[in-house]
């Protein structure tokens, strides 16, 4: 071997001269290898352990005892190597050479064996360079020509149209800065063999751009619309019922066409109402947009086409204006001007000023609407409403809704049963069920179930309630994968605060202490402590307050639950305090509503695009305006057109009409602005643009209630009293005795808001709710809901894959002032995606790009109580900690409390979190294949659990989709 690298090691020095070209890589059934001559040969799995171990021997010597660790070292790298790139069945089962070179330094790097890595790679480059001077020698004029066959789908071998591969990446390419369709097609064309496939084909130059996202973020948006490209040719095809293909200039006459065809064939094949084929579809496919399927990127539109649109035994038939106007016209079903409002619902959802959230754009238009994204149930304390409720547990999460359940009426450990004769074994058998149940409903394989246990402070069972999500102890009393909050009265917190003791009770002997809160509760419950101590209760334990309050902690900062969430702020400044008690949140913490035994909550949620409505002098109040309205009245609708599973949810649906109202992209309107989110202007526009939404989504509900009335049980509700959200806090600061720190200024016209409420009505019992918008914040391609940014280069992993995400808005700052090149590049990888560690980042930039764990939560509970006091409901609220102590969890959870935050969310420590430095310039992902990339090194989030310490397997991170439930 030519190759001249060396290595240093214990003073010794020895050439690397293994042969680790991995030129027949590889052997599983059905998987090819492309080699560097265009051949196609199977893939050999044994190859790459020989190339591994000639690698290794040629590094650190051929000793027995050496060979001996290598052979265990190298089949765990092989088997790595392999299921990287075969672990997406029946997508990408072709690999050029250097796409498993690439997976095999990426697993030496993930190894930390860097020396041989760093040999490979430079004999990979020499290698490349010896190559290359041979094709020169033997083709010096460069009339290299290699004519190539596409084999089709009934197997014909069909040539190569290489001028229509040119025209789609240039078209993929039109009208974006930055980016080069002559790199592109290079790079597809090193992809392409012989009798390649057409899925093959439409592949190649996806891999091609996606392997130059990280140096210019518009190559997502490239890689989005060459994704496009093959989803056309499946969608047309499949609606045709031949093959079809077209490029996007070509869609532009075919898209009306092709969508009266479209919602025909989904009716015919059962996949769509056949009331949609009762509108005028010539009117609505002249409204389409086609333009706008241009404007995704990567992540989103991988994520629409692997999970959102429409399929019949794995072939997609629904382009994405095709979505977009099926949702709207599955909202505007019961409208007067049906075809009038769906294009109105249509053009705000294709514009990006505001999404629905995942079950409507799951559902709506189709044979089953179930349109909701959240459902919220008591449990009965008896084995027929333990076991209904584990029922309709399943039948709610059947179709994509996330659950809270409230347990705090079951009897806890050691109560007595009379119709046994025995004693209670409490809620932690129950909650093992529900957790199963949760598991085995997976929303039919578009994501898992999911389900939040809410149990009060003062249950009997808070103490082993804590212990749930810990990985010792016995595994029967562990529920590993069902989310659980504390709901927590003010109470409580007052004895934390005054050092004072804690009671424990069995509610069954405490019945009405469920239902009360404020100080009606403190009553009760200093009554039912008087009786505990002169023996007049059976079940119950007297604990130091601070005791439970440090184990809350503990447990949230070791596994990440229970959540803490405050009862007693949440039903104080609940509108519909007349008619019930919010017993628990729900999924994510956001939804604050009523439960009974007869009624189960239900939410229906979408979200404002706050970034579309901030232009750099500020809000964009008229747009808004706009936004809010339309974005009201679809969700409105959803309570009208819901399918159902159970008869509690519609009864209370239609008697309440709750919707949530959030935002999202709350990080990137800070940068439009020029705001740092550690900053008082950052918590003042958290408060102002708040403020907007909910002056704009109330008066939208009270015009939706003059137009069609006001919902049932609005008299005698707050808003029948003329008191909005924003007047509620005066209800908690009196509950408190005046201990509420929080400001109180305003800038709309609330006065006249208020009088119309009264006079006119609400049509919505609750308008507004903030939820984490993972899923349908990569569809738009903005930050997620409030959450500021935590990295600014680095893969997120969900259920479609690995995506390189890059902050754009950074891009451009460092473009503008002469800072983006390969090396900003390669100290963004080093510094795990942070400018702060970068000395050439001017203090503005670092400033206004810090990220999460970069912010000191004070100011994260600053900006959500601001928010909070425009809110009917609550928001997800997440909480960063680079280096959690106990004072710190204390001071900022305490600090929540007093500013009025009804829920909090997850907490996410930074210690926890493992950034990989890989050789490559992509990663491999959802089509298997990464670009050879020299030595430089990308950011990998691996996992993200919210707590500190590796032993939190099953935590969510930030991008689990299974945190995707709420939207």
């Amino acid at each position: 071997m030519p190759a001249t690298a060396e290595r240093h090691d214990n003073g010794n020095h020895r050439p690397y001269t293994t042969a680790p070209d991995v030129e027949a890589v590889a052997s599983a059934p059905g998987y090819q290898l492309i080699r560097r001559n265009g051949a196609v040969t199977p893939f050999d799995t044994a190859k790459i352990a020989v190339a591994l171990t000639k690698a290794f021997l040629a590094v650190e010597g051929p000793s027995a005892a050496a060979s001996r660790r290598i052979h265990d070292i190298v089949a765990g790298l092989t088997d790595q190597i392999v299921a990287n790139l075969t672990r997406r069945p029946g997508i990408g089962r072709t690999f050029h050479i250097e796409d498993v070179q690439d997976q095999v330094e990426l697993a030496l790097m993930r190894g930390e064996y860097h020396k041989v890595a760093r040999a490979y790679v430079l004999y990979r480059d020499e290698r490349a360079r010896e190559r290359a001077k041979a094709l020169a020698a033997a083709h010096p004029a460069g009339d290299v020509t290699v004519v190539l066959h596409v084999r089709t789908a009934d197997g014909a071998r069909v040539p190569l149209d290489a001028g229509r591969l040119s025209i789609v990446i240039g078209e993929a390419c039109t009208g974006l800065d930055g980016v080069s369709p002559d790199a592109v097609l290079t790079e597809a064309q090193r992809n392409l063999y012989d009798g390649i496939t057409l899925d093959e084909l439409a592949q190649a130059p996806i891999l091609a751009a996606r392997t130059l996202v990280e140096t210019e973020p518009n190559y997502s948006k490239v890689s989005a619309r060459l994704l496009l490209d093959k989803l056309r040719r499946e969608a047309l095809s499949f609606v045709a019922g031949r093959p079809e293909q077209a490029t996007q200039a070509e869609m532009a006459e075919r898209y009306g066409d092709y969508f009266c065809a479209y919602v025909k064939t989904g009716i015919a094949n059962e996949r769509l109402d056949p009331e949609l084929d009762r509108f005028d579809l010539a009117r609505l496919a002249a409204a389409l947009e086609p333009a706008r399927d241009l404007e995704f990127d990567y992540l989103g539109f991988q994520t629409l086409y692997d999970r959102y649109f429409l399929h019949m035994r794995g072939n997609r038939f629904e382009l994405p204006q095709a979505f977009f106007m099926r949702v709207a016209m599955g909202l505007a079903l019961r409208e007067i001007d049906r075809e009038a409002r769906a294009i109105e619902f249509y053009d705000l959802l294709s514009s990006f000023d505001f999404m629905a959230s995942t079950p409507t754009l799951f559902n709506a238009g189709t044979l089953r609407p179930q349109l909701s994204s959240c459902f919220l149930t008591t449990i009965a304390d008896d084995l027929d409403g333990i076991f209904k409720a584990v029922k309709d547990n399943a039948l709610l999460a059947k179709y994509s809704g996330g659950l809270g359940n409230d347990w705090t009426p079951v009897r806890g450990l050691g109560a007595y049963i009379k119709g046994t004769n025995g004693e209670s074994q409490g809620i932690v058998p129950f909650l093992k069920v529900a957790n199963d149940t949760a598991i085995a409903v997976n929303q039919g394989g578009k994501r898992k179930g999911a389900v939040c246990a809410y149990l009060e402070t003062w249950h009997v069972d808070i103490e082993e309630f804590l212990d749930l999500r810990k990985n010792t102890g016995d595994d029967r009393r562990r529920t590993h994968d069902m989310n659980t909050a504390n709901w927590i009265p003010d109470l409580f917190m007052q004895r934390v605060e005054a050092g004072g003791q804690w009671t424990l009770f069995s509610p069954d002997e405490v019945p009405d202490l469920h239902d009360l809160y404020g100080k009606p509760f403190k009553t009760a419950y200093e009554t039912y402590e008087e009786k505990a101590g002169r023996g007049e209760i059976k079940v119950f334990k007297r604990v130091a307050a601070v005791d439970i309050w440090r184990k809350m902690l503990t447990m949230l900062f070791e596994t990440g639950h229970p959540w803490i969430t405050f009862k007693d702020t949440c039903n104080l400044r609940s509108p519909q305090s007349h008619v019930g008690v919010v017993h628990s949140s729900n999924l994510c913490t956001e939804i604050t509503l009523n439960t009974s035994a007869d009624e189960v909550a239900v939410c229906n949620l979408g979200s404002v695009n706050l970034a579309a409505h901030v232009r750099v002098d500020g809000l964009d109040q008229a747009r808004l305006a706009k936004t809010v309205k339309t974005a009201m009245r679809m969700l409105d609708n959803v309570v009208d057109i819901n399918f159902y599973t159970i008869p509690e949810a519609r009864r209370s649906n239609l008697r309440h009409r709750p919707v949530g109202l959030g935002l999202m992209g709350f990080q990137d309107a800070l940068q439009t602005l020029r705001l740092p989110a550690a900053s008082d202007a950052a918590v003042s526009f958290a408060d102002t643009s708040m403020e907007a939404i909910s002056f704009y989504a109330i008066s939208a509900s009270v015009d939706l209630a003059a137009e069609r009335g006001h919902y049932p049980s609005f008299e005698g509700s707050l808003w029948s009293r003329g008191i909005l959200p924003i007047d509620s806090l005066e209800i908690l600061s009196e509950a408190r005795d005046g201990d509420v720190e929080l400001d109180r200024s305003s800038t709309q016209d609330w006065a006249g808001l208020r009088q119309r409420v009264k006079t006119t009505g609400m049509r919505n019992s609750n308008c507004m709710a903030i939820a984490p918008t993972a899923t349908i914040s990569n569809i738009v391609g903005v930050s997620q809901s409030i959450e500021p940014s935590y990295s600014h280069l680095y893969v997120k992993a969900n259920m479609s894959g690995d995506f390189t995400v890059v902050n754009a808005g950074l891009v451009r700052d460092l473009k503008a002032r002469g800072l983006w090149d390969e090396v900003m590049v390669s100290d963004l990888k080093y510094y795990d995606g942070k400018v702060s560690g970068i000395d050439r980042v001017p203090d503005d930039l670092k400033a206004l790009y810090a990220t999460s764990f970069e912010i000191e939560p004070r100011w994260l509970i600053r900006a959500a109580a601001r928010r909070q006091k425009w809110i009917d409901q609550g928001q997800s609220v997440n909480l960063y900690m680079a280096q959690p102590s106990g004072r710190k969890l204390d001071e900022a959870y305490r600090l929540a409390w007093r500013l009025g935050l009804k829920t909090t969310y997850y907490l996410r420590g930074l210690s926890a979190t493992h950034v990989e430095k890989s050789t490559l310039k992509g990663t491999d992902g959802k089509l298997n294949a990464v670009a050879v990339g020299g030595t430089s090194a990308t950011p990998i989030l691996v996992e993200m659990p919210p707590v500190n310490g590796p032993t939190v397997p099953n935590a969510c991170s930030l991008d689990d989709p299974t945190c995707e439930v709420c939207q």
